[in-house]
């Protein structure tokens, strides 16, 4: 079987604002107030949350990795608690997905989130259902852009991990599918939709619409 393995946070669904919510948690227990700033922080949100709360700390002049370390559990907490108060999923997404099950490819998620939270996240969405796989940063010892966890994936969703595609937004997911061997379609529509380009994929992906048409010509008929 052919497989499209998906991304999670910034690909199939913009997380940000409760990511950002969970930082900024952190931070009023600090003495710093609300550092990171929706719209504006969304491309650090979509980087985990310690890049957020590195970025934040950096941001006010309190950077001390130590306390990147005692508050990441912080974060974690706050933002389970708060897991899908303003997520979304971007436009066409589960359509997409439901299009290309029906036109017989397995489906799957590769994320950088970890595996519990993901699942909370897709449980609460309503659609982990939909997905036949799901490889989160802690699923296996590596995490992306190891290839290991795509392969995974794509395993699980009961295909072969050479015929595959990874849909993701970020210059970790085209490193990635690149060590895997494989093609990559980069979204367009994220907080850095504008760099995807450079990152030179197979194909970038304007509207998830598009996306059963495009599989086909990167890794052939499902089968």
């Amino acid at each position: 079987m052919h497989t499209v393995i998906f991304d999670l946070d910034g690909t199939l669904a913009d997380t940000s604002g409760d990511l950002l919510a969970a930082a900024n948690h952190c931070f009023r227990q600090m003495g710093h107030g609300d550092v990171l700033v929706n719209g504006q922080d969304a491309a650090v949100a979509l980087r985990g949350g310690r890049r957020m709360l590195t970025h934040g700390l950096e941001r006010v002049g309190a950077y001390d990795e130590a306390t990147v370390d005692a508050f990441y559990p912080v974060l974690l907490e706050a933002y389970a608690a708060e897991i899908d108060t303003h997520t979304q999923f971007y436009p066409g997404a589960i359509g997409a997905v439901e299009r290309l099950k029906d036109a017989g490819y397995g489906v799957g998620i590769c994320t950088n989130k970890p595996e519990g939270l993901a699942d909370l996240l897709l449980t609460r969405m309503g659609v982990r259902h939909v997905f036949a796989s799901l490889v989160g940063a802690d699923t296996l010892p590596v995490r992306k852009p190891d290839p290991a966890p795509l392969r995974e994936a794509a395993r699980r969703a009961g295909g072969h991990p050479d015929r595959c595609v990874l849909i993701g937004d970020s210059d970790t997911d085209r490193n990635t599918a690149l060590a895997a061997g494989v093609p990559s379609v980069l979204v367009t529509f994220g907080p850095s939709g504008g760099d995807m380009a450079a990152l030179r994929p197979e194909a970038l992906l304007h509207h998830f619409d598009d996306l059963p048409e495009l599989v086909p010509n990167l890794i052939g008929a499902a089968a």
